[in-house]
């Protein structure tokens, strides 16, 4: 497409994208007067679709008039409640059903997964991660080699960028194997990193991994409902992910796992279990020995929070009439504009750390401001921007194409400019 530096260009887009009146089944947030603020932070807390609340109240509804029978007896059964969200998340993060469940929170699924997929010997014990990697994932990192028995700084292994350079190459995690591999039994990859917006290739990085037997599993916090991470095709042994940020179902709620099918039947797998993971025909019969459920069931723990699946649901049912193809194709278009107008700027203290390759990163745009400080985004929110700001020097900015307008990113960079003068 062939960007212009105009008001009248994005509004013309906006009447022409097919996916526009999805913005009207959110709620956008307003200033004291009631206009709408310009929100691109969901990379940090996803809007609510305005079909969230007559979900959740229709199971608060059944457990209201069928207390205990709702698991059973309501429209939608709390019992297989977690089966209602497997097919619309499976083509979100390009997987199988059978592969993919929703449960627990992100970082306590990437424990489970360690459980299972981390097997240390005296050998081959490293795990490598990216170097500014979310802190989450480096705690439990380092938790899982000291509950082994590793030093967790000699054991951890980071994949760092270049001095000089923001973003990690492909080359240096190939020289980190070929250096180490006899050493190392994991690779744990975020998808797509949270500072830089990076995303790496997924599927290069698993079959690398694999070459030097070892498991490789990915956080997708900043990649499900954003990019398309194929992980089927890819065939990680695992990978979880949050669904508060590009997935809307509202803060602090459900994560979601995969678990690669090949791995679906091998029962002889370490897992921490739980009754939900349990066979479900003999599940309420309380006295049998643990029989896992084939496929990502098998690692569920408890019976799950139906009111925050309830959040999920309302959110999928937008993804899935929005089709996660069409929304991929408008983000690239739409985080394209917003590059396009940054580059209009011709402002020499500010750069894109972000990779300009579509193909690279996700919506997100990631922001350095020479010698800014947090003041920069407190400006930008005064001015009606709601941005996400990490230290030292980088404002993110996610226009997601479920809510987002070209409008709003034509705005945004309006009123960037209002504030650096």
């Amino acid at each position: 497409m062939k960007y212009q530096n105009s008001l009248e260009f994005a509004q013309q887009q906006d009447a022409e994208d097919n996916l526009s009146h999805f913005r009207k089944k959110f709620h956008i947030p307003t200033d004291d007067s009631g206009n709408e603020l310009i929100y691109l932070c969901g990379n940090s807390l996803g809007l609510q679709p305005k079909n969230t609340s007559e979900y959740i109240q229709k199971e608060l509804q059944d457990w209201a008039k069928l207390g205990v029978e709702g698991h059973t007896e309501g429209e939608h059964p709390w019992l297989p409640y977690h089966e209602f969200l497997a097919n619309s998340m499976a083509k979100i993060v390009g997987a199988k059903p059978s592969e993919v469940v929703m449960m627990n929170t992100l970082t306590t699924n990437l424990h489970l997964m360690m459980v299972s997929f981390y097997q240390p010997t005296d050998k081959k014990y490293k795990i490598v991660i990216e170097a500014d990697a979310f802190p989450s994932d480096k705690y439990a990192m380092e938790s899982q080699l000291k509950f082994h028995g590793y030093d967790e700084k000699e054991g951890l292994i980071l994949w760092k960028p270049r001095e000089g350079e923001e973003l990690c190459r492909f080359e240096d995690l190939e020289t980190i194997l070929k250096e180490q591999g006899d050493e190392i039994a994991l690779l744990m990859i975020g998808s797509t990193n949270y500072y830089s917006g990076q995303s790496y290739p997924l599927k290069k990085i698993t079959d690398l991994g694999h070459k030097h037997n070892c498991k490789v599993g990915f956080d997708l916090a900043h990649g499900a409902g954003n990019i398309q991470p194929n992980l089927h095709e890819t065939g990680a042994d695992f990978a979880v992910w949050c669904s508060y940020k590009y997935l809307n179902s509202g803060p602090g709620s459900l994560g979601g796992c995969f678990v690669h099918e090949r791995h679906a039947n091998n029962k002889n797998l370490t897992r921490f279990a739980g009754w939900w993971g349990h066979n479900k025909e003999t599940r309420f019969n309380m006295r049998k020995e643990f029989d896992a459920l084939p496929g990502a069931e098998g690692w569920q723990l408890s019976n799950p929070p139906i009111l925050s699946m309830a959040a999920i649901r309302a959110s999928l049912d937008v993804f899935e009439a929005a089709g996660f193809e069409n929304l991929r194709k408008k983000s690239v278009t739409l985080t394209g504009f917003l590059e396009f107008l940054l580059d209009e700027m011709n402002n020499e203290s500010i750069s894109v750390i972000t990779p300009r390759n579509p193909e690279e990163r996700g919506c997100q745009l990631s922001i350095q401001v020479k010698d800014a400080d947090k003041s920069l985004h407190t400006k930008l929110t005064e001015v009606g921007v709601i941005s996400d700001w990490r230290e030292p020097d980088v404002i993110r900015i996610a226009p997601a194409p479920l809510y987002n307008s070209f409008t709003d990113v034509y705005g945004f960079v309006e009123r960037l400019k209002e504030v650096l003068k």
